[in-house]
């Protein structure tokens, strides 16, 4: 893992558009471009639509829907379906029509902080504006 690569603040519905490619930075390390930035991890927030009983862990950002895949390190007990989480983790581009994966390096619950959802949203779009897509205002 490359950490000279920024993990990108992300709507999952953006991760449609990243594509894998080749860090600068070692030859060897595969990253993904997305707004023509080298990144290997995303950093989300959303709420659990599904959990282990279901069989797979599923965030929902209300743009789109990511997989989870969560290591053993984090007990799966404690993601219960409902809750509003914050993750980063990485990500690797997939085949066409596959629901984005995200291998989960850090995951918090935010559930208990009312206005999350809304500062969230503005805070990728802050992120977009100023970082991201800087022509564009």
């Amino acid at each position: 893992m490359d950490y000279n690569l920024a993990a990108l603040k992300l709507f999952c519905s953006q991760l449609r558009d990243a594509r894998q490619t080749t860090s600068s930075s070692s030859s060897s390390s595969s990253a993904n471009a997305l707004f023509g930035i080298l990144f290997q991890r995303a950093w989300l927030q959303g709420v659990l639509i599904s959990g282990l009983e279901e069989g797979r862990i599923l965030l929902d950002d209300g743009t789109d829907v990511v997989e989870l895949s969560l290591s053993s390190e984090f007990q799966p007990q404690d993601w219960r379906i409902g809750m509003y989480v914050m993750v980063v983790g990485l990500y690797n581009v997939l085949s066409a029509g596959a629901l984005p994966l995200i291998k989960v390096h850090k995951i918090v619950d935010l559930s208990a902080y009312p206005d999350r959802e809304a500062m969230w949203q503005l805070e990728v779009i802050e992120a977009n504006k100023l970082f991201y897509l800087p022509s564009v205002a």
